[in-house]
């Protein structure tokens, strides 16, 4: 060869070891698979049955492998296949980067595991009171090991909870969804006007009107929950609050205790309606209806549990 062709040559080689993607230049997984098998077995179609494709397959992919490394690897014969020199040697490069391949896909195994094993939930009140505790069971029957925390408090504390990365789904019953995340609507909630049985708007005989609901003072909700986002919404902003708690079952009780009129979830109130411990007072002119949703960071759909406590809200 002469001294041109050499440095020709060497040019060539530079071109191909440098140039481009690893990927274009390196056999995927598959090839290297059914190379081994065929080092294995001494049989083309052997390998192939062993890795569940045609014999034509098998013969394609190897072809195409022998182009992209520019060398012969197996000699095919009527007595079966025989790795070439440079194939054997090849064998012995695609043994590790299989063993490599093989460890990586147990630590991403055992990523997934530890993901699975656990399962952080936060949700405003009235969701985590009247209906995640169904959902967590019906989960618990097809996740039986993975372990639930459950964070309860108003949508701004589920939506910080969410964005800081402290919970992996979050529930919300607010108007709006928490800037940051990503939702769907999973159910749908009314919120209702309800007294206790010795108040007055408990035998008024026509509808309560917003006006008059705006000026009197109301037992509710803390600022920053759903049910209280929807209720200012409803009435301009002018809820004026007789006594603010932080939670729907302190709200409740104390209108049970006939401190006086509150707004709360119709999830919330069905035993206490049906016990007639309080008395739903109809409203006229408020829109108090509003959407249930599974929130998540954008662009970070769920996954795992994440994921089949979701599809089990939506069944």
């Amino acid at each position: 060869m002469s001294g041109a062709e050499r440095q020709q040559g060497q040019a060539h080689a530079g071109s191909v070891a440098g140039g481009g993607s690893l990927a274009h230049r390196v056999p995927d997984l598959g090839a290297l698979e059914l190379l081994l098998a065929v080092a294995r077995l001494g049989s083309l179609g052997g390998a192939a049955r062993e890795l569940g494709i045609t014999q034509p397959a098998a013969s394609s992919r190897i072809r195409s492998m022998e182009r992209q490394l520019g060398v012969a690897l197996v000699d095919r014969s009527p007595r079966g296949s025989r790795l070439t020199d440079a194939g054997a040697l090849v064998t012995d490069w695609a043994r590790r980067i299989v063993a490599a391949a093989e460890a990586f896909d147990a630590g991403a195994q055992a990523l997934r595991d530890r993901r699975d094993s656990r399962l952080r939930v936060a949700a405003s009140m009235t969701i985590a009171e009247y209906l995640l505790p169904g959902w967590l069971l019906a989960l618990r029957a097809q996740r039986p090991d993975t372990a639930v925390s459950l964070l309860a408090g108003n949508s701004t504390v589920v939506a910080e909870r969410l964005l800081a990365d402290e919970a992996d789904l979050g529930f919300v019953e607010g108007l709006t969804v928490p800037t940051g995340l990503d939702s769907v609507v999973i159910a749908h909630d009314h919120l209702i006007v309800v007294t206790a049985p010795g108040h007055p708007w408990a035998r008024r005989p026509s509808p309560l009107e917003a006006s008059e609901l705006a000026v009197t003072p109301l037992i509710l909700r803390e600022k920053g929950s759903g049910t209280r986002q929807v209720l200012d919404s409803a009435l301009g902003g002018l809820a004026r609050p007789l006594i603010e708690l932080s939670s729907t079952t302190a709200v409740k009780a104390a209108a049970v205790g006939g401190a006086g009129p509150a707004v709360l979830s119709e999830l919330a109130v069905g035993e206490e309606l049906a016990m007639r411990r309080l008395v739903r007072v109809p409203v006229e002119g408020v829109a108090l209806a509003r959407d249930l949703r599974a929130v998540w960071p954008t662009g970070h759909r769920p996954v795992g549990p994440a994921r089949d406590l979701l599809s089990l809200t939506r069944g």
